[in-house]
């Protein structure tokens, strides 16, 4: 106890109290700046905390009066009440960033949401089940990450499973060697099983690639072909190249299908599309599809007025009446658009439109309707009609003239329904309900074939499909037929430029406004100014 006493004598006698005071201070200041530095309260910051208090107190105790004397001094007073208010703006500032580390908030002003994540990516994050690491090589002197870690960043937020990473390449040769970089801006995401290398940081871009390194293997998509039907290596405006494009994105395997040399669909088929076709399919390919069907097949028909008739009848035992007639909207002028273009704004409750909300234009479209009795096994809704100003015109005649108009005794009134879906229930496996080892009979398996008819092919091609929400719409039929519910959600935008058109009333006044009318302002006020100082010093 003595010897603790001859060191604590000094410090506490009143010609040092002031270095234990300064002392205190200083101990108080690395407490803190160890909390910023690891953004928690750690043996360090407690261990400096709590000397600098012990010094401090031991401060105003032994020169407490000397303390109060210093402080009545008005100019202490106000540099302490400066000082209280400086500290309490920084331990709200420090508090706002603490809070705002753990639980940020984003809002997204633009017309577009193109700083927020679609609703497809957000699913996706949500469903994932395995570990993904995303490594993106850039460079500090070779472009911006800035862009590219705010995205990742989002992604992270979303979902546990995501880890990103930043490596230069510059620094880091070894690294982008053994993942054969070639250049800047390349992102690798890889799972324990699969590796994908994107060249571009945008949001679809690495979705898709999401999509690709956690999927299991990959869904074939058969387009029909022998009927004068849509190519898909065909880039020109009736084409669907961007068909195939867009389908690949999203780890489709999308595969052409001559149905005429080929005795059935092939098993691997998860959906088949038949696009505008202008010929009757063949009975043999007829009863291949029938085939497919009643084995559980999906497939989407996008069939055109006044081409392949022999369709009518084929849908018909399905439960789908699909009209000789023409869509007319007047309502589509609103979007510049002609009459034969209709245009559908709402849509019936079904996992294709969950949280969908976008027009589709359907250019020159026939009317699919539902049938009032459905054969047994049988359901079928309309997802899309057109707008309650349109019609299904009937008269050809006034058709080729140009000089349609509305017959209540003959033409089908709007709402006109352009999209149908139809489920069937099936036999999985014919014989499956057959004696099994222990002498009980097995019930056959019960599932539903899927189908999706448009009464229009022309909604999809290149010319069409990046129309308003068309893309989307085609895209989440796809998915569904394909039983990848997963996938159905609005997808990320492009970036769009957002001119500011002025009429020639606005430019005009914007040219006064800015040219005559504000400097005339400034120099009026500064001669108003000149002249009353001048009058005052006289």
């Amino acid at each position: 106890m003595k010897r603790l006493l001859k060191y604590i004598k000094p410090i506490l006698d009143k010609r040092y109290i002031g270095y234990t005071g300064l002392a205190g201070i200083v101990c108080l200041v690395v407490s803190g700046v160890a909390w910023l530095l690891q953004m928690r309260f750690g043996a360090i910051s407690a261990f400096f905390s709590i000397v600098g208090l012990v010094c401090l107190l031991a401060y105003l105790l032994v020169d407490f009066k000397n303390v109060r004397t210093v402080f009545s001094k008005r100019s202490v007073k106000y540099g302490a009440n400066v000082t209280v208010m400086i500290l309490i703006v920084l331990g709200i500032a420090i508090l706002v960033e603490a809070i705002s580390s753990q639980h940020s908030f984003r809002l997204d002003l633009t017309k577009n949401k193109r700083f927020t994540l679609s609703d497809q990516t957000r699913k996706i994050l949500k469903a994932l089940d395995k570990d993904v690491n995303i490594i993106a090589f850039f460079s500090l002197d070779q472009g911006d990450p800035g862009a590219a870690e705010d995205l990742l960043q989002q992604y992270k937020q979303i979902s546990a499973r995501i880890t990103y990473e930043f490596v230069d390449p510059d620094k880091n040769p070894g690294r982008a060697r053994s993942y054969e970089i070639e250049f800047f801006g390349a992102i690798v995401l890889e799972t324990s099983e699969k590796q994908k290398k994107i060249t571009e940081s945008t949001e679809e871009a690495l979705t898709n690639a999401l999509i690709e390194v956690t999927k299991e293997g990959k869904k074939a998509v058969y387009l029909l072909k022998g009927h004068g039907e849509r190519e898909l290596e065909d880039i020109g405006e009736q084409g669907y190249n961007q068909v195939k494009n867009a389908l690949e994105k999203e780890n489709y395997d999308v595969k052409d299908l001559l149905l005429m040399q080929q005795q059935a669909v092939p098993d691997d088929a998860a959906v088949l599309i038949i696009a505008g076709p202008q010929k009757d399919l063949v009975p043999a390919e007829a009863d291949s599809l029938n085939v497919y069907i009643q084995q559980g097949g999906n497939v989407l028909f996008l069939l055109d007025p006044e081409q392949a008739p022999g369709m009518t009848a084929f849908l018909k035992d399905y439960g789908i009446a699909l009209g000789d007639d023409l869509v007319i909207d007047s309502f589509s002028r609103i979007f510049g658009a002609g009459i034969d273009m209709p245009v559908a704004s709402s849509y019936q409750q079904h996992p294709i439109t969950e949280k969908f909300n976008i027009a589709t234009f359907f250019p020159v479209a026939r009317s699919v309707r539902v049938a009032d009795e459905l054969p047994d096994g049988v359901t079928g809704i309309t997802l899309a009609a057109s707008s309650p100003q349109s019609w299904a015109e009937t008269d050809k005649e006034a058709l080729q003239q140009g000089a349609v108009e509305f017959d209540q005794n003959s033409d089908l009134q709007g709402p006109v329904p352009l999209v149908a879906v139809v489920t069937r229930e099936v036999t999985e496996k014919p014989g499956a309900s057959e004696k099994s080892g222990t002498g009980e009979t097995s019930d056959p398996q019960k599932k539903k074939a899927r189908l999706v008819i448009l009464g229009d092919s022309d909604f999809a091609s290149n010319t069409y499909l990046g129309l308003s929400g068309n893309k989307d719409l085609f895209l989440n039929t796809v998915s569904w037929l394909a039983e990848e519910e997963g996938l159905i959600a609005i997808r990320a935008k492009d970036s769009e430029a957002m001119p500011l058109i002025l009429t020639a009333g606005q430019g005009r006044f914007v040219f006064f406004l800015s040219v005559l009318l504000l400097p005339l302002a400034v120099a009026g006020t500064g001669i108003t100014v000149f002249v009353k100082r001048r009058k005052s010093t006289r």
